[in-house]
């Protein structure tokens, strides 16, 4: 049976995204579950955008996550170099090939040649498709342009006859009118492929048998599937999985609260509910409880399970799962991640640990965050700064307030154990 191999490929233009994060598990969850292997690729030839920052934060926001991989930039492995800035004699290999064989061709139209097109399409309200002006260049005219310093792009051959079907493991099988395609860039002017045809070589020399993606890729697919024809390719198998929506269905932004990984980490979020609620925005395992430890996420994961409709980020949902495991979790990590700020305070001294491990096991049952905790646990530090305007009225004016307090404070006085009983 062939080897499951599938890949998380992110491009380091920005941090990692909940929807590049479930992605990544999505992933990962699926090699596990069939005994296969996980590779983390970088797609890092947009140089305006990327950054060896964002690389290192998606890097170090997997990691906190729990993720791991087999191969990847940081690891290596037989299918690299795993950054694609690292792999441009195979792309430029492969361009060859398709050159040669007249199933690709040089374009040398200028900016304001294409815009003319663009211009003609638009009058005659028609969709915009290349004109192929540049498709029946003999070898000696573009012999003649390369030889004057011309910087063509490469354009792959398209015939606009008939549909592509995309054969989808979440969606089935999925149409597309050819005739909506032009002879598209494979290659910019530049020297570097495009985006379509990166992804084709790099998922064919990985020998990546699925390509489990976010929904908006959907519809380069067919580009990608005019590509490995091309190439004479078998194409790995598909599924698209379905957007995160906001909560009133709009798309999911920043005005929704956090959004990226390392924005839930320093808000006080642990990466196993973080986890845990990802899996469950588009899988359905079915059964009772919504708690999965990751060995149960990882052998009940199926694509059978995953939804089509849209999931919606709930962040009441996320809170109270991550309360829980915030309860349950050990008390000694928990101290730990609220103890530089503890210190910070004051609150938290060499000469108090146990005081203070026992103050945030009384209240971390409460907080729906680690950020909660200190909060939550003032009162074992400070004394009140403020009450209550209803309490003092109901309970501070009454005549016989002062003897209540009195006589509670004798018997603490005198209390040998503060345990419940």
């Amino acid at each position: 049976m062939e080897q499951v191999r599938v890949r998380f490929a992110p491009s380091p233009t920005g941090t990692l995204h909940i929807g590049g994060a479930r992605t990544a598990l999505f992933n990962w969850l699926y090699a596990r579950n069939r005994g296969g292997r996980f590779i983390l690729r970088l797609e890092d030839t947009d140089w305006g955008r990327s950054s060896e920052d964002a690389a290192a934060g998606i890097i170090e926001g997997l990691r906190w996550l729990g993720l791991d991989w087999d191969e990847g930039p940081d690891i290596g492995g037989d299918w690299g170099p795993y950054r694609q800035s690292q792999r441009l004699d195979i792309y430029r290999q492969y361009l060859q090939q398709l050159l040669e064989e007249g199933k690709a061709y040089y374009c040398f139209c200028t900016p304001e040649e294409l815009q003319e097109q663009r211009t003609r399409a638009q009058e005659q309200k028609a969709n915009y498709r290349y004109e192929k002006t540049c498709s029946s260049l003999t070898q000696a005219q573009v012999k003649q342009f390369l030889d004057q310093g011309a910087k063509p792009v490469v354009r792959l051959k398209v015939d606009p006859a008939g549909k592509t079907v995309v054969p989808d493991l979440i969606r089935g099988h999925v149409e597309f009118d050819n005739g909506l395609l032009d002879d598209f860039i494979i290659a910019k002017s530049d020297g570097w492929p495009t985006y379509n045809f990166a992804v084709v070589v790099d998922d064919h020399t990985m020998e990546i048998s699925h390509v489990i993606r976010a929904e908006e890729h959907l519809s380069n697919t067919p580009k990608q599937l005019q590509v490995y024809a091309s190439l004479d390719w078998s194409p790995p198998q598909f599924a698209h999985v379905s957007m995160i929506l906001a909560p009133d269905r709009s798309k999911l932004s920043k005005r929704h609260g956090a959004t990226s990984v390392q924005e839930f980490r320093d808000q006080g979020y642990l990466p196993e509910a973080v986890v845990n609620y990802l899996a469950l925005l588009g899988w359905s395992p079915g059964g009772e409880s919504d708690i999965f430890p990751w060995a149960e996420m990882a052998s009940r994961f199926s694509l059978d399970q995953v939804n089509r409709a849209p999931a919606v980020y709930d962040l009441q949902k996320l809170n109270w799962m991550n309360g829980y495991y915030i309860s349950v979790a050990e008390l000694e990590r928990i101290v730990a991640l609220v103890s530089t700020e503890a210190r910070r305070r004051g609150w938290l001294r060499d000469d108090n640990p146990a005081y203070f491990a026992a103050a945030v096991d009384l209240v971390r049952s409460r907080a729906k965050t680690t950020t909660e905790i200190l909060d939550l646990a003032e009162y074992f530090f400070l004394p009140p700064q403020i009450y209550e305007e209803k309490g003092i009225h109901k309970y501070f004016s009454a005549p016989e307030a002062l003897d209540r307090l009195r006589a509670v404070d004798a018997v603490l006085e005198h209390a040998g154990s503060f345990d419940p009983a």
